[in-house]
């Protein structure tokens, strides 16, 4: 069979199975079936598959994002969030879009403490919209900034898509999260600008009203106790992969052990909390094992029927530029987003695309990221991005989805311009990982 072939069955197979419903690691898992009686053969080939499944789970490599995961829902669970959203608003002059840039600066800081888009788009949109419209707040405003800042979750470090990503592409997991800082500072800044230039020129958007004058040690105080332990874990978290001092999954684990001091020092810490933490975290990393495992024994499935050799020769025979084809790949992988959850979108392209990206020589690094911030922009893209549905479950109840898709369109904006920044000049990712590593 041809390899163009095999590529159009499985993919066919694939989207009818997204199509109907299937959980993403279900829909993945039948498809292996169907390829393992092909090419593989009967008992033997089921063998096969699930020594592949398990082998592709069973790593020190993936042991990062259970870690992550649960920092993240202990740091949440015994209430850092409301505390540091409360010392950044102290902190906060009287600027136009006070509050979006309040929910910008969250959002950067709470992506250390969840890793997760949609945790931390549930965090800001409870913690703020309704206070934001209590003050006069137009819905670009109360929303907008929230759905482009929980994004931030995905690139700034730890990101547990950020080590699922790696994991699937079989680059390193500590060049991709130290790789996304910059990337996601350029996010933020973008974001930031935006609020305050268009809050200048329609200050209706966001009112003025009369900001409690804060005495500076009151301040330093808070900052002290609340932001101050935060940039230690973030230090125990990428400041020892960046000293060489630690592996990801080491410094993960110190990460892990510092959220739990730290909430012990603050007398946070009981049964109930550790109890939530160790459920939310079970649950959410048995579906990314799940996901990596299918999506590992499809990459092989492609690689033996000859379909990952055919696509990477007939892309590099292309008469088109290594720079236009990977514009046309994120097109692709956006479109993708548009209509799927983002990590099966994933699972479909990486098989094919990252042998295409090894033929052209290109940086898998730099691509690994293109896919992480490609990943952050289709959770909150129009019709079906999951970003788009937490914040209509926190929003208030009169809500509607076409206010939060046109408030969420600027910062997609915002994440274009930065993704052809990083398609353009990859010297601003790979630069930096060239002095650290």
């Amino acid at each position: 069979m041809e390899w163009w072939l095999v590529l159009l069955i499985s993919l066919s197979c694939l989207m009818v199975a997204f199509l109907t419903g299937v959980p993403i690691a279900f829909a993945f898992l039948f498809v292996n079936l169907v390829g393992v009686c092909i090419y593989w053969g009967g008992h033997g080939g089921m063998l096969l598959l699930a020594e592949s499944m398990v082998s592709s789970t069973a790593t020190f490599i993936l042991l990062p994002i259970p870690l992550f995961i649960f920092m993240g829902e202990v740091m949440f669970q015994s209430g850092q969030a409301a505390k540091v959203l409360d010392t950044c608003d102290k902190w906060m002059g009287r600027v136009p879009g006070r509050l979006g840039l309040l929910a910008v600066v969250a959002g950067t800081i709470f992506g250390t403490m969840t890793g997760v888009t949609q945790a931390s788009i549930a965090m800001l949109g409870s913690l703020m919209v309704e206070n934001m419209e209590k003050k006069g707040y137009k819905r670009p405003m109360s929303l907008g900034p929230i759905l482009g800042s929980g994004g931030l979750a995905i690139m700034i470090p730890p990101s547990a898509f950020a080590v699922f990503i790696a994991a699937l592409a079989d680059i390193s997991v500590g060049k991709v999260l130290v790789g996304g800082i910059i990337p996601g500072l350029c996010m933020a800044f973008l974001y930031g600008s935006y609020i305050v230039i268009r809050c200048y020129f329609q200050p209706s958007l966001a009112p003025h009203y009369e900001v409690a004058q804060i005495p500076f040690s009151e301040k330093m105080k808070a900052t002290v106790k609340y932001v101050f332990p935060l940039s230690f874990i973030v230090f125990l978290v990428i400041g020892l992969i960046i000293l060489g001092v630690a592996s990801p999954s080491e410094s993960a684990a110190m990460g892990v052990l510092g959220s739990l001091i730290l909430a012990a020092v603050q007398r946070k810490l009981n049964f109930g909390i550790i109890f939530r933490s160790v459920h939310a975290t079970i649950k959410v990393s048995v579906m990314i094992f799940m996901i990596i495992a299918g999506a590992q024994a499809f990459s092989q499935i492609l690689a033996f029927s000859g379909a990952s050799q055919g696509i990477s020769e007939f892309v590099v025979s292309l008469p088109l530029s290594p720079t236009l084809l990977v514009i046309a790949m994120m097109v692709v992988l956006i479109f993708f987003g548009m209509f799927i959850p983002s990590s099966a979108g994933l699972m479909v392209v990486i098989p094919i695309y990252m042998p295409v990206i090894k033929s052209l020589g290109l940086d898998p690094v730099w691509f690994g990221l293109l896919l992480l911030l490609n990943t952050e922009m289709s959770l909150t893209s129009p019709p079906f991005g999951m970003g788009l549905f937490t914040m209509k479950g926190v929003a208030p109840p009169d809500t509607t989805m076409k206010e939060i898709i046109l408030a969420a369109l600027p910062f997609l904006y915002c994440d274009s311009i930065v993704l052809i920044l990083m398609i353009l000049f990859p010297q601003i990712v790979i630069w930096p990982l060239k002095m650290i590593f």
